[in-house]
């Protein structure tokens, strides 16, 4: 059985940036009120003609760039997001095509704000059974799509990016559980029962036409706190491990009230706890990337560090994966 390293991340922001104050210009809203509920001070939004697999092809180049690794050498691309470039053929075989691959398999995952966690599980199992050697993961999204720009409730609180990490499938050396280098766990759910709370309304099925964005917000804060503090624990107890062997926590950027209340949880200092929902907004899928790349990029996540990784959204689906640098 192989485990699967992470030799690799990148990331992707449009140049368009949009504040609180100027969105107060579109919509009855006011720079304290965004910051004080979520914690958000500005989202980057695509421009015209920039589409998901833009953003997700400048990621993956970078993470490639990153782990020293040909796009050639890549037999497996997994694409996690809620805003495909069409209805099909998959974004991930855009992005296949945009690197120069013809090899390999090339597929999207379809879950929410949880996507990254989801994509990461599916291509970590790939893997580990020998059915591909090495792997790119993107969270890819551009949600400002299907936001309607007149709902202060929630066009306030999404923005668009890219993430992506690069996957090597290698023979873990011999140790106890949660040491060893790489993804040592994935843990992933979902409740379809909660549908009505977190929703695009359209669809090529429903009403031919791709929708908007609709959420209930207090019923989604409640249940992310539950679901994710349940999923946190399990990658924990499945690994033999304990909250204080966590180094850093990665989580999904959706509300600032949320990632302070998970790092409490696990007695994190905030300075264990990597935020940048102030500058990217929720970007959904492209949320975890984008915060490990950073938190990589500005050299606080070292070697041998132990990452909680974890995320709720639409369906409603939830995760959490445990990954040592």
């Amino acid at each position: 059985m192989f485990r699967s390293l992470v030799t690799g991340c990148g990331a992707y922001l449009p140049a368009q940036v949009i504040t609180n104050a100027q969105l107060a210009e579109r919509v009855d809203t006011n720079d304290a009120w965004i910051r004080q509920r979520t914690g958000i001070c500005q989202r980057h939004i695509a421009a015209e003609g920039e589409m998901t697999s833009d953003l997700g092809v400048a990621a993956a180049r970078e993470a490639l760039a990153v782990a020293g690794v040909a796009a050639q050498e890549i037999d497996l691309i997994v694409c996690a997001t809620s805003t495909p470039d069409e209805t099909f053929p998959a974004t991930a075989t855009r992005i296949q095509h945009r690197l120069g691959m013809s090899q390999g398999a090339a597929f999207d995952v379809q879950a929410v704000c949880s996507g990254f966690v989801y994509g990461l599980s599916v291509a970590d199992n790939f893997l580990r059974v020998g059915q591909a050697k090495k792997a790119l993961v993107i969270g890819a999204e551009t949600f400002s799509r299907i936001l309607d720009w007149t709902d202060r409730s929630t066009c306030v609180l999404f923005g668009d990016g890219a993430g992506a990490v690069v996957l090597e499938a290698d023979r873990p050396a011999a140790g106890v559980n949660g040491s060893g280098r790489g993804v040592l766990s994935t843990h992933i759910y979902s409740d379809g029962s909660h549908h009505d709370a977190l929703y695009v309304d359209g669809g090529p099925s429903s009403t031919q036409s791709v929708g908007h964005l609709r959420m209930e917000g207090r019923e989604v804060f409640r249940h992310a706190v539950v679901r994710m503090a349940e999923a946190v624990d399990a990658a924990l107890d499945a690994n033999g491990l304990t909250p204080g062997d966590v180094d850093w926590l990665v989580p999904h950027q959706a509300n600032i009230r949320i990632i302070e209340s998970m790092g409490r949880r696990l007695n994190l200092p905030s300075d264990r706890v990597v935020v940048t929902v102030d500058r990217h907004a929720n970007t959904s899928a492209a949320s975890i990337p984008l915060a490990l790349n950073e938190a990589v990029g500005d050299g606080r996540i070292q070697s041998g560090d132990l990452l909680l990784m974890e995320a709720m959204g639409g369906g409603f689906t939830w995760g959490s994966a445990l990954v040592r640098w």
